[in-house]
């Protein structure tokens, strides 16, 4: 770690501290997406490439594993469990953080058990995983009864909660966001974008942000919808990052107005493919041969295009897309893809 990193840890001397597990190959590269950049003409755009943090196909997910399994372990536990949807990018990376870490793992998948296993859900058998399909149920709602069942059985569970998002995942990305500030000079930056579903991502970025009193807006794309509106995803990310700072020992505390949250491409729901992500997705692999997946960065890096697109972001400034992964889940796709 370089002198610069050194002192940006400071800010936050707990997170040294904590227990981790190492999985990802970090930092990930920042890279100016040259051809995108000329065709859209307008402010010079960078990626973030969380895509190859290099465990099973790369993705964000990684950051957070490192401390929630360097908990896992710290605990004695044996066995993990967690949800998601069937092409969850979370499970298919916790599955083979288990595998590399001698971990049994059981992921909770919604739906029913399909003809043909492809894209991440592939991947998990791969990695060995004990898949049971839970119908409906895709964010954790049948774990509880999977947990008395393992320690009936001599096993000592962990589980790790939805999309990983919980106070140690976000310290994931609070070293993240600490990660960026070494690799760019961020006062040229007006906006970072991102998909921000389970709101650990969004949580650490969050509070990186305020450490470090950096001024572009963080702006995150919601890819699904709030269960209801008294507990919107808003106040799940606020509350996040509020626990968070309390579970770090930091002076930072936030408001709801503090979460930067566009609703404003939802309307087809979680997972449909629209017209606008499509031509988002082929767009990159076009120009730059970068790939995106049809659930959660096709939808945010439309976003951000489409605002370009629209002027709507100064052409006199940067604009980052901080790329979370995902591309296995483009072969469950196949059909409504192109």
């Amino acid at each position: 770690m370089n002198c610069k990193a050194n002192f940006i840890m400071q800010k936050c001397s707990t997170l040294q501290h904590l227990p981790k597990a190492k999985l990802g190959y970090l930092p990930t590269p920042v890279i100016k997406l040259e051809n995108l950049t000329r065709i859209l003409g307008g402010p010079d755009i960078l990626m973030k490439r969380d895509d190859l943090t290099g465990l099973a196909l790369g993705g964000n997910k990684t950051r957070k594993l490192e401390y929630i399994l360097g908990d896992a372990i710290k605990k004695g536990c044996d066995t993990v469990i967690t949800a998601g949807a069937q092409q969850s990018n979370h499970c298919r990376q916790t599955a083979a953080a288990a595998a590399k870490l001698g971990l049994d793992c059981h992921l909770l998948l919604g739906g029913e058990k399909p003809g043909n296993f492809n894209g991440n859900l592939l991947l998990d058998e791969l990695f060995d995983a004990h898949i049971h399909f839970t119908k409906e149920n895709r964010k954790g709602e049948d774990i509880p009864n999977l947990v008395g069942t393992l320690k009936a059985s001599g096993h000592s569970p962990y589980v790790i909660p939805y999309g990983g998002s919980n106070e140690l995942g976000a310290c994931g990305f609070i070293e993240a966001g600490f990660e960026l500030s070494t690799q760019i000079g961020v006062d040229n930056l007006s906006h970072i974008f991102f998909a921000s579903s389970s709101g650990g991502t969004h949580a650490g970025l969050m509070i990186a942000k305020s450490l470090l009193r950096h001024k572009y807006e963080l702006t995150g794309i919601q890819i699904d919808k709030a269960e209801n509106e008294a507990n919107s995803f808003q106040q799940q990310v606020l509350a996040l990052a509020n626990s968070t700072c309390s579970f770090l020992n930091l002076a930072q505390s936030y408001r709801v107005d503090d979460v930067v949250l566009d609703k404003g491409y939802l309307e087809t729901g979680y997972g449909v493919l629209t017209e606008q992500e499509k031509e988002a997705i082929q767009l990159l692999a076009k120009s730059e041969g970068i790939l995106l997946d049809p659930v959660y960065t096709g939808r945010a890096f439309a976003a951000m295009v489409d605002k370009i697109q629209k002027r709507e972001l100064p052409n006199d400034k940067q604009v980052l897309f901080w790329h979370t992964g995902g591309a296995p889940s483009l072969f469950a796709y196949s059909r409504t893809i192109l």
